[in-house]
């Protein structure tokens, strides 16, 4: 008995539900005219933007049916598991109906593999070109890119969607062997490799022709997950490094095991991997990208897993305590940066007001500086109102006392 388009839907949203690397767009693709939909500027995404709201898309699978085991996937091929297929046509069909009804602002599409990589890009190439070119769909679209799959495909993809990522999975490769022995490393990279190289080329295009498509103006992403090979955290945010040096990827993902199949290979197969690691790896990446730290600076092969009780920059501000307290009238943006609880928003604002005035306490709220993190760092005016003996301890039960609320919610949350 076939199923019914509303039967595939909930089997394949709920399919898709695993794989978290989507976010807001920051695509620049033009609008077609008299067209539907916007991605411009702000972009789509199936999480909260960065002004709090929250964006929607459709998030689904084309199709759970797949050729390859990976140990982790609860849409492995030998799960009993009920099983659907979208055409194309459907697809866009459920993209444009969903948008009119407002319900969405955007399409997430991922896939099974079946058949083979290249088959099953073929099928979701034409999902994207009959959105663009038939339906003259604006909105956001975000497509998985198949390991494997030929120059040729990854070339075409890339001039239809505003973001594609293709997932690493894990770390290191030998836990890519072991658990997804269908999937090979190489292939991996070469893909991630095509679309970095094909970017660049884009953008020397753009500069001699206007009028050039845009191939993947929101760049691309992947995910790895997090506690079903036994991968210390600091080989995690190592190879993220790498990949954000290589690839200048937008985002490294983090997606903690989620225990849906039984294996004797697997690390754990009973219990989640608590989301306070999860928040922790992103707090630690968002040091990677923007406070220019580096992975053997947050962490290292003698203390290789994140502190749930603290987090990653005012664990690194205590273990080194040498270069503390700074004053910050006179430290650069680069130390600033480096003080827990001032971000990259209020050392720009330090930097350029000290430049008129003489800064104090009292305008340090105002610079949007979290005065009962940084005080145990900074010395403002000659003024330093830390702790008066260095003790390391002492400091850590304070700041920790701060951080109690984020773990116990966090807490809460893996218990639902």
């Amino acid at each position: 008995m076939s199923k019914s388009i509303e039967e595939k839907l909930r089997i394949l949203s709920d399919a898709a539900k695993y794989d978290v690397s989507c976010s807001s767009s920051g695509s620049s693709r033009k609008n077609t005219n008299n067209g539907l939909g916007n991605a411009a500027i702000n972009g789509i995404c199936h999480s909260w933007s960065a002004d709090g709201r929250c964006i929607s898309l459709l998030k689904i699978l084309m199709t759970n049916y797949c050729i390859y085991d990976c140990k982790y996937c609860i849409n492995r091929k030998d799960n009993d598991i009920e099983r659907a297929i979208l055409s194309p046509d459907e697809i866009v069909k459920l993209t444009i109906n969903f948008y009119r009804r407002n319900y969405i602002e955007g399409l997430f599409l991922s896939s099974g593999i079946i058949k083979s990589a290249d088959y099953t890009m073929e099928l979701m190439i034409a999902v994207a070109k009959k959105l663009r070119l038939e339906e003259k769909f604006n909105g956001y679209i975000h497509m998985k890119v198949i390991p494997g799959a030929s120059r040729q495909l990854i070339n075409e993809i890339g001039l239809y969607v505003d973001r594609v990522s293709v997932n690493i999975e894990f770390a290191e490769n030998t836990a890519l062997k072991l658990l997804a022995p269908d999937k090979k490393a190489t292939d991996i990279s070469t893909s991630m490799g095509l679309i970095r190289k094909n970017m660049i080329e884009n953008a020397e295009d753009k500069k001699i022709f206007k009028s050039t498509p845009s191939f993947t103006p929101a760049g691309q992403t992947t995910q790895m997950i997090i506690g079903a090979s036994g991968e210390s955290d600091y080989a995690i945010l190592a190879r993220s490094e790498n990949l954000y040096k290589n690839f200048d990827l937008k985002r490294v993902y983090y997606s903690g095991y989620v225990p849906v199949n039984k294996s004797g290979i697997l690390v754990s197969t009973e219990q989640a991997v608590p989301m306070i690691r999860e928040h922790r790896l992103y707090q630690a990446d968002w040091l990677l990208r923007f406070y220019d730290f580096k992975a053997d600076e947050i962490l290292d092969e003698k203390d290789p897993f994140v502190d749930p009780l603290l987090d990653p920059k005012t664990n690194w501000a205590i273990k080194n305590s040498h270069f503390f307290p700074i004053e910050i009238n006179k430290a650069s943006y680069k130390d600033l940066l480096r003080v827990p609880g001032i971000g990259v928003t209020s050392a720009k604002r330090i930097v350029m007001t000290r430049k008129y005035s003489t800064i104090r306490y009292e305008h340090l709220k105002k610079l949007g500086i979290v005065i009962k993190r940084a005080k145990y760092f900074i010395v403002v005016n000659g003024e330093f109102l830390g702790f008066k003996k260095e003790n390391p301890e002492l400091l850590r039960n304070a700041l920790m006392e701060k951080e109690k609320m984020v773990t116990e919610q966090l807490r809460l949350f893996n218990g639902l």
